[in-house]
């Protein structure tokens, strides 16, 4: 970490962040002298930064009141440099005696990376970060993945790979997605607790560069009703003794029988977390057939419409075999998201799940005893299903699953039925760093 010097006379500050229940990143900021101190005794943070919604409403809960202190305590060895003075680091909560909160969403990320290497099994993920771009000046044409798309903003973009190389974040490639100046940047693959910090470190840096040319980012997953969506894939990957399990086996497509345990684990417990990959009141707009966002619950190789995409492993692919999980979208908060997907595959392989039949056609042309399920999206459903999922407890632990459901049932209930072009509009920046 940056060493304490006496430059606090410049206003070098440091900057530490969670992520909550509703997707929000919630920060503190001390002047960088006072950087040890935010790593050993921390930042104050009432236990009820669990139960904000994305309108700022607290919903309370017995365990979430306005009784109590967490601190907030940012991880000393993953300090990033954002430039003009600030410094970023995740944190987490803890209790005041230093000792792990149960709240917190990046501890519950480490807990369920260590039941894998306590199975000798290790994780990469990588993430996908679409978004769109709102203010300055209006581009009236539009291609997707169009070179006149990624020229018309060359300034934003390029500003962005430098800020990124300056904080170390590892953007792959960027493109123009389908929506009107939406885009979308993919991020290396690293271990999953890295891959979520990346995830919210790139958010930050994307909104940061885009104010400092007049605009603004948007990574709700439908900021304008009737638009393409934005979404937030996760790439993962699984590997014991240094061996994939992707790839190099006798199933389909080279799936060794555990990974082929963890696409029927990741499959079978998709309805279970869905209320945590795509929970907002605005999710069901995008998590629909014919939008590619994993809507339907089957996999296929290279399938854009089906809820996990292998992604084999070939000459194109440089990470090896991958699944893609296309039901995450932005709403979500990366710790559980990654939590929910990597211990659902865990919970396959340890169960040794089979892998269902594999969906090679567009699952909307299936009929009848073929048609593929698709994932919930009314709330009562959503909610439903993860208030009763066993795998939800075990993952999370009670306490967060009592404070996502406070705050995805506040959320639902006070604006599911408003009208859509309001709650887009009115959202549209509720997710932006």
């Amino acid at each position: 970490m940056r060493s304490e010097r006496d430059d606090h006379g410049r206003g070098d500050r440091i900057v530490g962040s969670i992520v909550d229940m509703a997707g929000v990143s919630r920060a503190k900021v001390l002047p960088i002298a006072r950087s040890t101190s935010f790593v050993e005794s921390g930042a104050g943070a009432s236990p009820s930064w669990s139960v904000f919604c994305i309108d700022d409403h607290l919903a309370f809960t017995p365990a979430f009141s306005v009784v109590g202190d967490l601190r907030l305590r940012i991880v000393s060895d993953d300090v990033r440099d954002l430039g003009n003075g600030t410094y970023w680091a995740p944190a987490c909560l803890t209790e005041q005696d230093g000792t792990p909160s149960l709240a917190c969403t990046r501890g519950a990320l480490r807990r369920v990376t260590e039941r894998l290497a306590s199975s000798g099994l290790t994780a990469r993920v990588g993430s996908e970060i679409e978004f769109t771009l709102f203010g300055g000046v209006a581009v009236e044409e539009w291609a997707a993945y169009g070179l006149n798309a990624v020229l018309a903003q060359e300034e934003f973009l390029g500003r962005l790979l430098a800020a990124a190389a300056t904080a170390e974040l590892p953007i792959e490639q960027v493109h123009a997605e389908a929506g009107l100046n939406q885009f979308e940047v993919s991020l290396a693959p690293a271990d999953a607790v890295r891959a979520a910090d990346d995830a919210v470190l790139a958010r930050a840096l994307i909104s940061r560069v885009a104010r400092t040319l007049g605009l603004r980012a948007s990574f709700s997953p439908m900021p304008v009703a009737g638009g393409s969506g934005n979404g937030a894939h996760q790439h993962v990957s699984f590997a014991e003794g240094g061996r994939p399990l992707l790839s190099g086996g006798p199933g389909p497509h080279g799936l060794t029988e555990a990974g082929g345990a963890a696409v029927a684990g990741i499959l079978r417990a998709l309805p279970d977390v869905t209320a945590v990959l795509a929970g907002s009141a605005l999710s069901h707009l995008r998590l629909r057939p014919g939008m590619w966002s994993g809507a339907y619950r089957c996999w296929g190789l290279e399938n854009r419409e089906a809820a996990v995409r292998l992604c084999a492993d070939t000459a194109g692919n440089p990470h090896g075999a991958n699944l893609e999980i296309k039901a995450v979208d932005p709403s979500a908060n990366p710790y559980l998201g990654t939590a929910a997907i990597l211990g659902a595959a865990h919970d396959g392989i340890l169960g040794a799940h089979p892998l269902p039949d594999e969906v090679s056609v567009n699952p909307a042309e299936l009929t009848g005893a073929d048609a593929v399920d698709v994932l919930p999206t009314l709330p009562s459903d959503v909610l439903g299903a993860l208030r009763s999922s066993s795998l939800a407890q075990d993952l999370f632990g009670p306490a967060i699953v009592e404070a996502l459901l406070a705050v995805k049932e506040y959320e639902h209930s006070r604006y599911r039925d408003e009208p859509v072009d309001e709650v887009a509009q009115r959202f549209r920046f509720a997710w932006t760093p």
